[in-house]
C-alpha cells in the first residue's frame, strides 16, 4: 500500500470547529500577512490563500466589511473586489502559469459557503490535466507545493 503525506492536514483537523470568530476579520486585522496568508490590502477589500485549498494558487477575495449578504456591500466594495479579483487572475498566469479559473461566490450554507457570514470571492487556478484520478478513486486532492512556497511565490506580484 503507498501513502500519501499531507502532515500539514492535521491543523485543519485539530482546529475543525474548535476557533470562534470570523477568519477573515482576524486575518484583516492582523499584522503578520504572511502568517495570515494575506497576499494584498485596499481601501475596502484584500486578498487571502484559502489554507486549504482546492487547488495550488486559490485565493480568496474578501471585503473588509464583515457581511454575509452580498447585498448590502456598497458600489466601491464591488470596484475593490472586481479590480482584485481582475488583478489576481493576472498574476496568477504569470506566477503560477495558470491555464484557467474557477471564480465563484458561494452565498449561504446551503449553497456550500464554509464561512457564511462574511462574503468572499474564490479564484481557483486551473491547468490542463490537473483533475486526474486521485479525486475520483482516492476522493483526495493532490497539492504539488507547500502553502508558504506558494505564498512566496506570489507575494512580490501584489508590491508592483
Amino acid at each position: 500500500m503507498k501513502q500519501l503525506w499531507a502532515p500539514w492536514r492535521m491543523e485543519y483537523i485539530a482546529e475543525s470547529g474548535s476557533k470562534q470568530g470570523c477568519f477573515f476579520c482576524e486575518a484583516l486585522r492582523g499584522n503578520d500577512d504572511r502568517a495570515n496568508l494575506v497576499l494584498a490590502r485596499r481601501d475596502r477589500a484584500f486578498v487571502v490563500m484559502n489554507r486549504y485549498p482546492y487547488a495550488n494558487g486559490h485565493l480568496m477575495i474578501v471585503p473588509n466589511s464583515h457581511t454575509g449578504e452580498l447585498e448590502r456591500l456598497c458600489p466601491e466594495e464591488y470596484l475593490d473586489l472586481n479590480a482584485l479579483v481582475t488583478l489576481s487572475v493576472g498574476i496568477l498566469k504569470r506566477a503560477v502559469s495558470a491555464q484557467g479559473f474557477n471564480i465563484g461566490i458561494n452565498l449561504g450554507a446551503v449553497a456550500g459557503a464554509g464561512v457564511v457570514d462574511h462574503v468572499h470571492i474564490h479564484i481557483v487556478p486551473r491547468w490542463l490535466g490537473d483533475t486526474n484520478y486521485m479525486p475520483v478513486f482516492g476522493e483526495t486532492k493532490v497539492i504539488g507545493e507547500h502553502i508558504l512556497e506558494t505564498y512566496d511565490k506570489l507575494k512580490p506580484y501584489y508590491a508592483k
